[in-house]
Formats: structure tokens, C-alpha cells, sequence
């Protein structure tokens, strides 16, 4: 039995003109909007073109496929996700506790501004999820998380931490995206990063100190 093939999901070629650069980006632009709009299964490389104004030979110059739209929406959002790990994590002016009280902040907010695109994106998982880059992009970001434990909690044993870093990241993303699922106003999502960064923090303190 021959084993199952992923779909190509890289971009056919990248855009080296600042008027290729421009139409790449209104086809992403398009379909983000395509896809919050209308979600996953209405998800078509025609309505994309459509969407842009841009004719389909012109789209498949730089997506093969649907699926390649699909994944560079989101490595754009995992790139996100990663920038902000990195930039508040590896904030070492600031104690550990405090850098994710910030970070449950930052991602709460930002769950609750992209939740139609988030939505329609793990809807559209399947088609890529299991791609080697998609990998990479994830374990990007456990490098990002996994390097915070070993400076929060040096004295723990790598199975601690990693348990740790599992628990925090698990539950950030499971609560993120359940707490974004209904329109939050600024005040509520203030008020729930908060008990939820209390909670975590007290976590995270309690493995330290045990």
C-alpha cells in the first residue's frame, strides 16, 4: 500500500517585483475574505480570483491550489502567533509571571479579533495539517515556549517543564478559541485574561516552588 500524499502546499513561486509583491497580497487579502466570509467548504480558488479581481492563470502563478492559499494564511497567522511569543517571552527585563500575565493578555485579544479567520482556518486544517512545513511552523513555536520553561523553571526536570510548557500552550489555544467563539466586548476580555493569567501564574508558581 503506497502511503497517502499531501497536497502541495508551497507557494509555486514567490512574487520578486513590487507590482508581483502587490498582487499577492490582494489575492491573500481576498482570500481572508473569502473564507471569513463564507467559510471552508465555500472556500474555491475561483471565488478567490473573483474576490481580488484578478484572473484564475494569474492566481495559480503563485498558488497551485487551494491549499496553498489556505496554508499561507496560516503560516501568516502562525508567523503572528510566533512574533508574539517571541517578543514577550524572551522579554528578560521582565520576571517570568509577569511575561505571561502579558502574553495570556496579547493572546486572548488577538483569539478574539481574528475568530471568523480562525474558525474558517481550523476548518480547513485537514488539507495541510500534516504537511512537513506545517510541522515546522508548530514546533517553531514550542522552541519559542519550551526555552521560556528552562529560564522560568531552571531547577525543574525537563519532563516538568515540557509538561509545563504542554499545559500552558494547551490551554491557552483550547480556551482562546472557546472564550472567541461569541463577540466579546473589551471590558470582558480584560476581565477574563485576567482570572485566566491569575490562574496560570499560580500554576506556574506552584511548579517553581514545588
Amino acid at each position: 500500500m503506497t502511503a497517502r500524499q499531501n497536497p502541495k502546499i508551497s507557494s509555486r513561486k514567490q512574487p520578486k517585483q513590487a507590482r508581483s509583491t502587490e498582487l499577492v497580497a490582494f489575492i491573500l487579502e481576498a482570500a481572508a475574505q473569502v473564507l471569513a466570509e463564507e467559510g471552508a467548504p465555500r472556500f474555491t480558488t475561483a471565488r478567490v480570483a473573483e474576490k481580488a479581481g484578478v484572473s484564475i492563470g494569474s492566481l495559480y502563478q503563485y498558488f497551485p491550489n487551494k491549499a496553498a492559499i489556505l496554508f499561507r494564511l496560516q503560516s501568516d497567522e502562525w508567523r503572528q502567533t510566533s512574533t508574539l511569543l517571541h517578543d514577550i517571552l524572551t522579554d528578560t527585563g521582565k520576571r517570568p509571571p509577569e511575561r505571561l500575565r502579558l502574553l495570556v493578555h496579547a493572546f486572548i485579544r488577538s483569539e478574539c479579533e481574528e475568530a471568523a479567520m480562525r474558525v474558517a482556518l481550523n476548518d480547513a486544517a485537514p488539507l495541510y495539517r500534516d504537511a512537513p512545513e506545517a510541522r515546522e511552523a508548530r514546533a517553531a513555536g514550542d522552541r519559542i515556549v519550551q526555552a521560556f520553561m528552562r529560564e522560568a523553571l531552571p531547577e525543574a526536570s525537563a519532563a516538568t517543564r515540557a509538561l509545563a510548557g504542554d499545559l500552558i500552550t494547551t490551554t491557552l489555544s483550547a480556551v482562546g478559541k472557546q472564550f472567541s467563539e461569541s463577540p466579546r466586548t473589551p471590558a470582558e476580555i480584560e476581565t477574563y485574561a485576567d482570572a485566566m493569567a491569575d490562574m496560570l501564574c499560580a500554576y506556574l508558581q506552584k511548579v517553581h516552588g514545588g
